[in-house]
């Protein structure tokens, strides 16, 4: 369950939402995956959102910030301390563009783990991530390949918009085991199962769907929503949601 409170005009009003949507969607939801942006905008009460929310996730349901960050040396392991220890995030999005120095202080971090962003779910992902290098492959294949290799063990999975599930399919192929972390269904018109259908290849089933706009703004309301999305998941992977 993404949680990006982009219409809150306060931190307050931020938190309340956030929280709305963890008690209506805990029936459904395996993670919740609060976007750093709409709460640092509100400065350090945002950011204090962002820690008490962290308290109000069960142990059993994943933690995953989308903080996108990335640089290298003594500023990425400022990151992940602020990412891991102070927020308690048991699995955060990076930014791979600045290499092994800006991957390994994330990844090494025993028992978590992080999302790297391989291809995007917007449109603008083109103007660079499917850029095909000079070894004849796009660029988003090269993250992954990359990525695997900077893995100390499992600790390192794909973001892989469901707008392209055939760069999910691709993902896939490069990283059978590996986590995926799936957004854009719902408001970005992502196919939800031929996105499934593409991250399940080959029997796995390490992967997130990650659906923001879509549950939180649904005419049904957040519970049934995200009940509905679960169902269609469950569909597509020929299984049986429980009730």
């Amino acid at each position: 369950m993404g949680i990006d409170p982009a219409g809150a005009a306060s931190a307050a009003e931020a938190e309340r939402l956030a929280t709305e949507l963890v008690e209506r969607t805990i029936a459904s939801a395996c993670a919740f995956k609060p976007n750093v942006a709409f709460f640092e905008r509100f400065g350090s009460d945002g950011w204090a959102v962002l820690e008490r929310l962290r308290k109000r996730v069960p142990e059993d349901r994943l933690y995953v910030v989308d903080a996108k960050r990335g640089d290298i040396g003594s500023t990425a392991e400022a990151y992940a301390d602020a990412l891991f220890d102070t927020l308690g995030a048991d699995a955060a999005t990076v930014n791979p563009l600045f290499g092994a120095d800006g991957v390994v202080p994330f990844a090494r971090r025993p028992g978590r783990g992080i999302f790297l962003i391989a291809r995007s779910s917007n449109p603008g992902a083109a103007d660079l991530l499917d850029l095909e290098l000079a070894a004849g492959v796009p660029l988003h294949h090269r993250i992954v390949e990359l990525g695997l290799r900077w893995d100390p063990g499992g600790a390192v999975g794909f973001v892989a918009g469901a707008t392209s599930p055939e760069a999910v399919a691709a993902v896939r192929r490069l990283a059978p085991a590996a986590p995926l972390l799936l957004p854009g269904v719902g408001a970005q018109g992502g196919d939800l199962e031929a996105t499934v259908r593409a991250a399940a290849a080959g029997g796995s089933r390490r992967f997130l769907v990650a659906i923001s706009r879509g549950v939180a703004a649904a005419a049904e309301g957040p519970a049934a929503a995200a009940a509905a999305m679960r169902r269609r998941i469950a569909e597509a992977l020929g299984q049986t949601a429980p009730a």
